[in-house]
């Protein structure tokens, strides 16, 4: 046997006798670590002639790959039989029923907000979009809001800060959906029929109001479009939204963004405090709408003498409150409700107001 067989025999056998990964690791380093012995012998080839290098260099090279090898089938199997005794000393009944994981929803903004673009998707509205920080203008110049105009005041409408010294004009946190109809109109022209779905932010917060909340507004420019055209379109929505044909009433009203203007009620009846939409002889005012103003159509660069059309604004959270009969529009942000099993909304049991049945 060659000095080398016996090398070889040596550390195969200490590599097999390894009690742990502990002496597996001294073993490694003892055979072919940096000043391990096998390593030290790779080193003296260069001191011998080339050709005892050209039989010396492969056999020690072979030596030194089986040696690595060894060491990793046996570190492989420290690892296996580490697994075993786990897999007998822990257990697990499988028949346990799984841990309760909670069940997420839709919110029902979101929910109400999708069944609006729907219906009117089905009607030819596209949706358009715009940025919650408006300027001063698309807010309120181009809409014919004056400038002594109540909603133009801080304790109405949140400004935006500015550093002294900054002279951009003035900012605010949209009022209303409003200025992307204006946006629209810059960018698309005539005719068009779209709605402007979105957050909007008013200084305000009660039963019925929030500092943020949620509207869809609506916009038809075409050249014989008239308050009829209105009419239809809301009476559709309406019904199809409710689920049952709903009557509407328009009665005169003033906004500085149509002429003529409307607000609109829908038929409601009044039972024990609840109110159920599409039945009985009550009113109940939900939006505002008339014909553009001419001011706002040339702010939106539309030829007046050929253009017109109707627009209309509706808050999206107290249509969702009104059909799934939830009564305090404060609950939609800062209430736990563990919200509502898709689409049943059952965490209230006793809703104030909800669509009739």
């Amino acid at each position: 046997m060659t000095d080398l067989d016996t090398l070889r025999q040596s550390w195969l056998t200490r590599i097999a006798d390894a009690s742990d990964e502990a002496a597996l690791e001294e073993a490694r380093v003892a055979a072919i670590g940096k000043k391990g012995e096998v390593s030290l012998k790779m080193r003296e080839l260069g001191k011998m002639s080339p050709e005892e290098r050209q039989t010396a260099g492969p056999a020690l090279n072979a030596l030194k790959n089986e040696l690595t090898s060894a060491l990793a089938a046996r570190k492989e199997s420290f690892a296996n039989a580490a697994l075993e005794e786990r897999l007998r000393s822990e257990w697990m009944d499988v028949s346990l029923s799984p841990r309760p994981m909670r069940q997420g929803s839709i919110h029902p903004i979101s929910q109400v907000t999708e069944e609006v673009t729907a219906i009117f998707a089905d009607m030819g509205y596209s949706v358009a979009e715009g940025p919650q920080i408006e300027t001063d203008w698309y807010n309120f110049d181009a809409l014919n809001i004056p400038s002594h105009h109540p909603a133009r005041a801080e304790m109405d409408t949140f400004y935006t800060a500015r550093a002294e010294g900054d002279d951009r004009p003035p900012h605010v946190l949209r009022t209303h959906t409003s200025p992307v109809q204006i946006r629209h109109m810059q960018k698309h022209g005539a005719p068009c029929r779209i709605i402007a779905p979105g957050r909007v932010y008013r200084a305000d917060y009660d039963q019925t109001h929030t500092p943020m909340f949620h509207q869809v507004e609506g916009l038809a420019l075409g050249e014989d479009i008239s308050m009829a055209n209105l009419k239809w379109t809301l009476e559709e929505f309406f019904s199809a939204f409710f689920g049952r044909e709903v009557r509407t009433r328009f009665r005169a009203s003033h906004f500085p963004f149509t002429e003529p203007s409307a607000e609109v009620d829908i038929q409601c009846s009044w039972e024990n405090g609840q109110v159920r939409v599409g039945e009985g002889d009550s009113w109940l005012e939900v939006l505002g709408s008339g014909m553009v103003h001419p001011h706002v159509l040339k702010s939106g660069g539309i030829d007046t003498t050929k253009f017109q059309g109707f627009a209309f604004g509706m808050g999206i959270d107290r249509m969702a409150m009104l059909k799934y009969g939830i009564p305090d529009l404060r609950a939609f942000f800062d209430s736990d409700l563990r919200w509502l099993r898709h689409y049943g909304f059952s965490a209230l049991d006793r809703p104030m107001v909800q669509a009739g049945v």
